[in-house]
């Protein structure tokens, strides 16, 4: 049987983690999901990260305006006891963003490749400059 023996190292570096501290491990804290979102003259583009996942992982759906992109990890409470910082796992997000209706959401493309989710929505076309012709 071992014991266990701390220095004051150890004792001052376990303070830094005592819950009444302002400081909060990675392990405990909600980082955001990585998400980059840019428009063009086209349309609207995301790329969301998928590190690991494949496309039967991913959901992608449109209820009215709301664009959701949700992964759902079952197994994500089984996590190493010693794990301290975790930041390259499969963890869960759901994401929504109200999509403008200058884009045309039925028209959503999507596409998934080397942990990278694209989702591509085009510029409505009445929402598109029209030139009209004065008579």
């Amino acid at each position: 049987m071992s014991t266990l023996t701390f220095n004051e190292f150890d004792l001052l570096f376990k303070d830094l983690f005592h819950q009444t501290s302002t400081f909060t491990p990675t392990l405990n804290s909600k980082q955001p999901h990585p998400v980059n979102i840019f428009y063009d003259d086209e349309g609207l583009h995301f790329e969301v990260a998928c590190t690991g996942l494949t496309k039967k992982d991913v959901e992608v759906k449109v209820e009215e305006d709301i664009l959701k992109i949700v992964y759902n990890n079952e197994d994500e409470k089984g996590i190493h006891p010693g794990t301290i910082v975790r930041t390259l796992s499969k963890k869960s997000f759901n994401l929504a963003y109200k999509i403008s209706s200058k884009y045309d959401l039925t028209q959503i493309s999507a596409n998934l490749d080397n942990g990278l989710l694209q989702l591509y929505i085009p510029i409505s076309e009445k929402s598109k400059t029209q030139v009209i012709k004065i008579k």
